[in-house]
């Protein structure tokens, strides 16, 4: 769908600055999703993985950051080995929904109620992520929290356009659950892409 230099804006790498790649196609729906334009896989042309290894490179960071949409619908193999192989970190964005592929360094897992995660794809998480959009999410973060590995970082987001509501439970929650981790949208804030 899109790629593009800016600086990683929430999770654990937030502040480092990231080449984005997002991939068109999305079969999650989540309704708050920011993206929508990124659902529809056929409204984007397709671009080869050479053209967009060479794209990455003409930027200084190494650390690639593919998200979607949801990118696990797509063999992430050939894509993460050549980025590698031009020196790049690997990260990905994924609500698990689909199958793993690619070689990763790291696993951001942003589980979804609309289409959760395969059981599979749960280990493998460095970093589970769950949005907070009310208070039952809550629960559904603790489901995850307690299928991830002993090393994965936990961490809770509020959804953009609840954070004022949310922000301020999130806190309590996690002052009263100190395993988890605040993540912001810092890149929102300061209105970078």
């Amino acid at each position: 769908m899109e790629s593009f230099y800016t600086i990683q804006g929430e999770g654990f790498h937030q502040g480092r600055a990231a080449y984005f790649i997002r991939l068109g196609g999305c079969d999650v729906g989540c309704f708050w999703c920011d993206v929508k334009e990124s659902w529809d896989a056929g409204k984007h042309p397709r671009i080869s993985v050479e053209d967009i290894v060479a794209r990455a490179k003409e930027h200084p960071g190494r650390l690639a950051v593919i998200t979607g949409g949801e990118p696990l619908l797509h063999d992430l193999s050939t894509l993460t080995t050549k980025l590698k192989e031009a020196g790049f970190e690997t990260n990905i964005e994924t609500s698990g929904s689909s199958p793993l592929s690619g070689s990763w360094d790291w696993i951001c897992l942003s589980p979804k109620k609309f289409k959760a995660p395969v059981p599979e794809m749960v280990p493998f998480a460095n970093e589970l992520k769950v949005v907070i959009l009310n208070k039952h999410d809550f629960t559904w973060a603790e489901t995850y929290a307690s299928q991830v590995n002993e090393t994965c970082k936990l961490y809770l987001q509020p959804e953009w356009d609840k954070a004022a509501e949310m922000t301020p439970l999130i806190v309590d929650y996690i002052k009263a659950h100190p395993q988890w981790e605040l993540s912001l949208q810092v890149h929102k804030y300061i209105d970078v892409p």
